[in-house]
């Protein structure tokens, strides 16, 4: 139907045999009122389309008076989802040059609602559904889906995960589809070459199961072996029908995160955010933190809160970190505490999965703390003492005032970092944490938070965005073509990410950049993975990161 290609100054061009009302209908080809007087003619569109010739500009200018009009920042991701519905590059244009304003929307927090809505809220598809009913022939229904389409990158969910609400069957595509929409707004990736998959193999959602509007599979989840082997056929199809793809794991629960990434990580070039991103992002936090604080990563005493994948990445993320200070595996993972719904985790004391007894500390280590399995926070508070606290957990006000308190009493500049998404699932509040330590902690968040007004000084507050880190390991690989993306990789980005925030934020409080510089953020990140992977200078490197780069403009016709 139609078919992207890119010329060697970096624009691109479409090849079409699509033709009228099907080239208008087509949001990736259509221009709306800026198609010119020749395309016109020769695809067909004259008389559909008013007399005027327009520019993206000024239909991005238009879009934004729509979107002004709005105060729900729901409504306001609709409207943005029926303009990518009929204009992809102008969907992005908008996206692109009001990132701040809009990353809220089509990302976390506003895409929560948009999960748990999505069968109700239903019009057009964006991405691709693969189901049970695809057994045995899911490369045909790929290959179909994606046309002629040359698909670079990958977001893939089974959307058993989705950032603190949990199994959301279905509608999970609406995660994928956001982490694509910052691929190729952040990162520069072409939206042609980019796709959501949802792996829809059922839902153990009851509300869901019992809601007559909802639109997947409507049965409990494939687990085991028929769960594996349809993944194992979805892997192949992409390897298939997408060669040298890459791909991107998204919202899977705890243990099949851990798993799924093992397991396929040496087929195809693929990473999972939530594990290997969250961990990074959390890591890049703590550098700066250090820095800030003149208490280097070897010396802090970490508090994971939180066992899951997000908690088991930052576990095993810090763990990296310090072994590459020249820690032994044990003495690093000594100074992480890790705890998941019953407490402290420790080795052989019945843990719920496999993975966790990589992160978990040996009971040794506890009784050198005088605890046992399954302390509670406050109790490994009193005794580890931490200094640095990283909530991952999704359990709104855990980080209580007794808690921060006995924190903040044993330690000059308490990190505290509530990760949890979206804002209503945070371990506490910015303001509480600066509350209760005087003004002292170093705060950071999973989500946005406005600055809090603490004495005479107002504190800006960082947000761990995963978004400083995924697209950057994804652009990179396109670039750099590895057939493996393994932890290094993850390290070097968080590394990067810290090394790029000024000494005027954190001035403010910031422990991450601020969000107006992301783009730049991750075009640098790129390019330092890169120049590590392929040994060519930062300088050469940055140049191929941004000649791979796109732009939001419309594209020439064949």
């Amino acid at each position: 139907m139609f078919s992207f290609k890119r010329r060697p100054d970096g624009t691109y061009v479409v090849s079409t045999d699509l033709r009228g009302r099907q080239v208008y209908r087509e949001p990736f080809l259509n221009k709306g009122t800026a198609f010119t007087p020749d395309e016109r003619r020769r695809l067909g569109l004259e008389g559909l389309l008013p007399a005027r010739l327009t520019t993206i500009e000024h239909q991005a200018e238009r879009a934004l008076r729509l979107l002004a009009r709005l105060d729900d920042p729901f409504e306001k991701f609709l409207e943005l989802e029926q303009v990518r519905d009929r204009n992809e590059h102008l969907f992005y244009r908008v996206l692109k040059d009001h990132l701040v304003d809009l990353m809220p929307i089509v990302y976390t927090p506003t895409v929560a609602r948009a999960v748990k809505l999505f069968s109700h809220t239903f019009r057009r598809a964006h991405g691709v559904w693969i189901t049970p009913a695809h057994r045995g022939r899911v490369a045909e229904v790929l290959r179909d889906a994606i046309g002629e389409r040359r698909i670079r990158l990958i977001v893939l969910t089974d959307n058993e995960s989705i950032l603190g609400i949990g199994d959301q069957g279905a509608g999970g595509i609406a995660i994928a589809n956001g982490k694509v929409a910052l691929y190729c707004a952040c990162a520069g990736i072409h939206p042609g070459e980019a796709l959501g998959i949802s792996f829809d193999v059922g839902t153990e959602n009851a509300e869901l199961l019992q809601d007559p509007a909802y639109l997947g599979v409507r049965s409990h989840r494939l687990r085991g072996e028929a769960y594996f082997s349809l993944l194992d056929e979805a892997v192949e199809a992409i390897r298939h029908v997408a060669p040298g793809a890459v791909l991107q794991w998204e919202d899977f629960r705890h243990a099949n995160a851990a798993e799924v990434l093992d397991r396929y990580r040496d087929r195809l070039p693929s990473f999972n955010d939530d594990i290997q991103g969250t961990g990074a992002i959390a890591l890049a936090g703590l550098l700066v933190a250090c820095r800030v604080s003149g208490v280097p990563l070897s010396e802090q005493r970490y508090v994971v809160f939180g066992g899951g994948a997000a908690g088991y990445g930052i576990a095993r993320q810090i763990a990296t970190a310090l072994g590459l200070d020249g820690l032994p595996p044990e003495a690093a993972l000594a100074r992480i505490a890790v705890m998941d719904s019953r407490g402290l985790m420790v080795r052989g004391a019945g843990l719920s999965a496999p993975y966790k007894e990589l992160i978990a500390w040996a009971p040794d280590i506890a009784a050198s703390h005088g605890l046992e399995p399954g302390a509670g926070l406050l109790d490994v508070v009193d005794r580890f003492r931490p200094t640095a606290l990283i909530g991952t957990s999704g359990q709104p006000g855990t980080f209580t005032r007794e808690i921060v308190e006995a924190m903040a009493r044993r330690c000059e500049r308490p990190i505290v970092m509530p990760l949890s998404n979206p804002t209503d699932l945070s371990e506490a509040t910015p303001s509480e944490l600066l509350e209760w330590t005087d003004g002292r902690a170093l705060v950071a968040t999973g989500s946005p938070w406005a600055p809090v007004h603490f004495g005479d000084r107002q504190v800006a507050i960082g947000q761990g965005n995963n978004a400083f880190i995924f697209p950057a390991v994804g652009l990179a690989a396109l670039v750099a073509k590895p057939a493996r993306i393994d932890d290094a990789w993850l390290t070097r980005a968080a590394s990067a990410v810290a090394e790029a925030v000024t000494e005027e934020e954190t001035a403010q409080g910031l422990l991450y950049p601020a969000i107006p510089r992301l783009p730049t953020v991750i075009e640098h990140a790129a390019a330092a993975l890169v120049s590590e992977a392929t040994g060519e200078g930062r300088e050469q490197a940055l140049a191929r990161v941004r000649d791979a780069a796109w732009e939001p403009v419309y594209p020439g016709f064949e």
